[in-house]
């Protein structure tokens, strides 16, 4: 069992930047790619950045490239997203997922393919 926490989401303006950080517990860390999703409301959960267990390799959604930055810590078992010129559209529940079904040293994390989640944080940006 893994157990995953978010926090630093906020309410932020247009422009701004903000952090997001998850802290997991349990298993060894290093042992699973993780993600961070995205669930806008009305909307389905979508992926938008990961990074393998080594942090050697990220891959990011294309509406977040350029502007948002995963890493991880594997020392302190944190996963962050660095969130930069956020937009409105950007506003959401950005969650943390740990997943080992990934193939070895992939980031590329698929929702049904996520082993475990966290309860979520909430980013809004306000115009």
């Amino acid at each position: 069992q893994v157990h995953l926490v978010e926090s630093g989401g906020g309410l932020v303006q247009a422009g701004d930047s903000l952090r997001v950080s998850c802290v997991a517990s349990g298993r060894t860390f290093s042992d699973y790619a993780m993600g961070w999703f995205r669930q806008a409301p009305g909307k389905e959960r979508e992926f938008a950045a990961g990074i393998s267990g080594s942090g050697g390799t990220i891959y990011y959604a294309d509406s977040v490239k350029g502007r948002f930055t995963i890493s991880r810590d594997n020392a302190k078992n944190t996963v962050y997203l660095q969130m930069n010129s956020l937009k409105p559209e950007d506003t959401a529940v950005y969650y943390c997922a740990a997943s080992n079904n990934v193939a070895t040293n992939s980031a590329r994390l698929d929702i049904s393919g996520v082993n475990y989640w966290g309860k979520g944080t909430l980013v809004t940006v306000s115009s």
